[in-house]
């Protein structure tokens, strides 16, 4: 299937995969071999009406379940995943990040899950699949060549002021031995800075975060809309890159995504643009057995 993106690819930070559910990979972790990965559009799939037609998640209004194994069945294909064994995050905002066994294949797509408030998932079991699920938040894939380990968070604002990727590194840290500098670390399609406008309540929350020499970089503002508000912009992409950078992670194995779902409509899922009225995309990471 032939889309069109809004973004220049002269950096060739991703590979655009036109099969019949077409998809992106980041070529960072494509050229590891081990790292099977994803990024899923809105197209593709047999999901009706408003979800039309690539949705992945469940707990959508009119969504069937008959329809989520079918999209996900079609994801499997195109990307080359075994469905029987993708686990399924089960997020709320938090920073909560699970480990991820061979018990728990399958888990919240072909069986129950005992997941709760799970935003983050990491593995070194071969062949599972970690799945989380996006529509303008930030996906965070982690991947560690020299433990064979992975790990992929969900990070929307508050996962961003929390460190979701440092947290996540200090999981895969005490669980499998990952060193940051080992890592490749990658910042995934999600809402750009021109179109993440927030209140100075957020804005706060950022700058106590952060140390005040990454402000600048990270927030913009502020500036006052129509009706005499004052607004901010915060830059996610920045803002994880810096995490990662400051957990120890070399510059040069961090890949940023230029990829802006807001801007993109016509292909990607936006909570922005679309409200409620709307599906999930879906980022997936394994480690090939």
């Amino acid at each position: 299937m032939k889309i069109d993106l809004n973004f220049k690819n002269d950096d060739n930070i991703f590979a655009l995969h036109e099969a019949d559910t077409p998809y992106l990979s980041f070529r960072a972790l494509d050229e590891l071999s081990i790292f099977p990965n994803a990024f899923t559009t809105r197209h593709g799939g047999v999901s009706e009406g408003w979800l039309s037609s690539l949705n992945l998640t469940l707990k959508k209004e009119g969504e069937t379940r008959e329809h989520i194994l079918e999209n996900f069945r079609r994801v499997a294909e195109s990307a080359g995943f075994d469905m029987e064994r993708m686990v399924l995050s089960d997020q709320t905002h938090t920073t909560n990040v699970r480990e991820v066994t061979e018990a728990d294949a399958g888990k919240g797509l072909l069986r129950s899950s005992d997941f709760e408030s799970v935003d983050g998932l990491v593995t070194n079991v071969p062949g599972i699949t970690l799945v989380t699920f996006y529509a303008d938040c930030v996906p965070l894939y982690i991947a560690d060549p020299v433990h064979k380990a992975i790990g992929l968070s969900h990070s929307g604002w508050r996962g961003t002021v929390g460190r979701m990727g440092e947290i996540t590194l200090r999981k895969m840290s005490e669980l499998y031995g990952t060193e940051p500098k080992d890592v490749v670390c990658c910042v995934g399609p999600s809402i750009c800075r021109d179109c993440f406008e927030v209140g100075p309540e957020v804005s706060e929350e950022f700058r106590d975060s952060f140390p005040e020499t990454c402000h600048k970089d990270i927030i913009l503002g502020p500036s006052f809309n129509e009706a005499g508000e004052e607004k901010y912009h915060i830059d996610l992409w920045k803002a994880n890159e810096l995490i990662f950078r400051m957990a120890g992670v070399r510059p040069e194995h961090i890949s940023v995504t230029n990829v802006c779902t807001r801007c993109n409509t016509d292909t990607f899922w936006s909570h922005r643009a679309l409200g409620t009225k709307r599906g999930n995309m879906a980022a997936f990471l394994s480690l090939r057995p």
